[in-house]
């Protein structure tokens, strides 16, 4: 294991292609070790590349005699590449392999809106009445929460979700206050002065960023730019936040680290990220970097990457609140199982935007998610004229693009644009109500967008 050892200090250093590199090594020298060939597929993973991590489960999986995780691994690489029919069947499997699995039976109840005639709640009631508190409660109850809404049954729906959020968030020694006093240094740090004097970055061409809250939309706009032919989607990567703490060095607390931000080297920044990014492998002329917390950072990329596209998704902030709510994320997001931690965190977020556009007038483009959805063409366009890039009639047809897409919004990505989830909210105005009012106390309307 000492070689996946290596990989792992390759790809937390920013050499993504050499650990790309040494994967492809190690996977032809692989006789036939389905537990090697597992971890193969994991670091595949971390480096972005679902189709060669589904390549190596694959042959794990041929190895092994119904192995339930081999099976489970598998079925999220092909999540991410848009099989999801396939994956279905895999976690079929794997539910009947091992009915304990709670992760799989959350997982398959995301891929597809479940019917009446097509379900499976009357065997998860039976599972969750028979699972002890912890994680596995976690996600039997979004597993439920999220069928039951399918089915109209809303308030049976925010029942299972409330539950299974109190447990998560029972389990985390998360406390937003540290978030939001970051966002708050972020800001004063990151002054209108600052921006005064003139700096020299990385003057290379793009990227694109493409940020904001999670489940505001990026991963729709994601899609969108990269079916464009000169653009691809290195899809939500950690490289801008690893390049900042390699080139600002140790730092003890966040407001360290922040301080430090301030007085790198912006080109030394924007080079360290532009040769991490490097690794992937890319083709096209453009490439997207689709990591909603970069939205902390964006100070930063101005900064460091002069040429860089930012756009910055908006979305209703209860529709917003109410997607990051129901939302059971794998990592990431701890904010997001309390309304309280919830609203504290939309506010920060809140005022860290508008700080950037004071500070930066003009330098990124807003885009409202609601209007996405109703005005699509006209609102695509003018995503694609802010990349600089001329139009082409693909990127209307987003849901047909069969790059990968590793996110919560996997499944929905891959059909046509609808407005469902506008206003979805209010079907639970009073089990929301304690979000409504945190929100309007910090100057947050309820109302959706026009």
């Amino acid at each position: 294991m000492d070689e996946l050892a290596a990989v792992a200090r390759l790809i937390r250093d920013g050499r993504v292609g050499d650990a790309l590199s040494r994967l492809t090594v190690l996977e032809a020298q692989e006789p036939g070790d389905a537990r090697f060939l597992q971890h193969l597929g994991e670091y595949y993973t971390h480096c972005g590349k679902p189709a060669d991590a589904a390549r190596c489960y694959r042959r794990a999986a041929g190895l092994t005699a119904d192995d339930s995780r081999c099976l489970y691994n598998l079925a999220t690489a092909l999540i991410a590449l848009g099989q999801t029919n396939e994956a279905e069947a895999l976690l079929d499997r794997v539910v009947a392999l091992d009915p304990a699995d709670a992760d799989a039976w959350q997982n398959r109840s995301t891929l597809r809106r479940q019917t009446s005639t097509n379900n499976h709640v009357p065997a998860l009631l039976e599972v969750a009445a028979r699972v002890r508190p912890g994680p596995a409660e976690v996600a039997l109850c979004y597993a439920l929460a999220k069928e039951l809404e399918d089915l109209g049954e809303a308030e049976q729906s925010f029942g299972w979700l409330k539950r299974g959020a109190d447990r998560r968030r029972s389990l985390l020694s998360y406390q937003v206050e540290a978030d939001v006093a970051a966002m708050v240094d972020i800001a004063r740090v990151f002054s209108a002065d600052l921006f005064s004097r003139p700096v020299a970055g990385a003057d290379d061409v793009g990227p694109v960023f493409v940020l904001g809250l999670p489940r505001s939309g990026t991963t729709l706009v994601d899609r969108i730019i990269s079916s464009h032919g000169d653009v691809e989607s290195l899809g939500e990567i950690n490289d801008f936040a690893l390049a900042l703490m390699r080139v600002a060095g140790p730092s003890e607390t966040k407001g360290d680290l922040i301080q430090r931000s301030r007085d790198l080297d912006p080109a030394a920044l924007g080079r360290a990220y532009l040769d991490s990014v490097a690794g992937y492998g890319r083709t096209a002329p453009l490439f997207i970097d689709k990591t909603p917390v970069n939205f902390l950072y964006i100070g930063l990329i101005a900064r460091a990457l002069p040429n860089a596209r930012i756009i910055h998704l908006r979305r209703d902030p209860m529709d917003s609140g109410y997607a990051l709510y129901k939302t059971l994320f794998r990592m990431g997001c701890p904010y997001s199982y309390d309304l309280g931690d919830l609203a504290a965190y939309q506010l920060g977020h809140g005022r860290l935007m508008d700080h950037w556009r004071t500070v930066l007038p003009g330098r990124f483009l807003d885009v409202d998610y609601e209007t996405l959805v109703t005005d699509q063409e006209a609102e695509s366009r003018r995503i694609i004229a802010h990349c600089g890039l001329d139009w082409q009639d693909a990127c209307l047809k987003f849901h047909e693009n069969a790059s990968p897409a590793a996110t919560a919004s996997a499944a929905q990505v891959r059909e046509p644009i609808h407005a469902r989830s506008v206003g979805l909210w209010r079907r639970y105005e009073r089990q929301l109500e304690p979000l409504a009012a945190a929100l309007a106390a910090g100057g947050m309307g309820r109302a959706e967008r026009a």
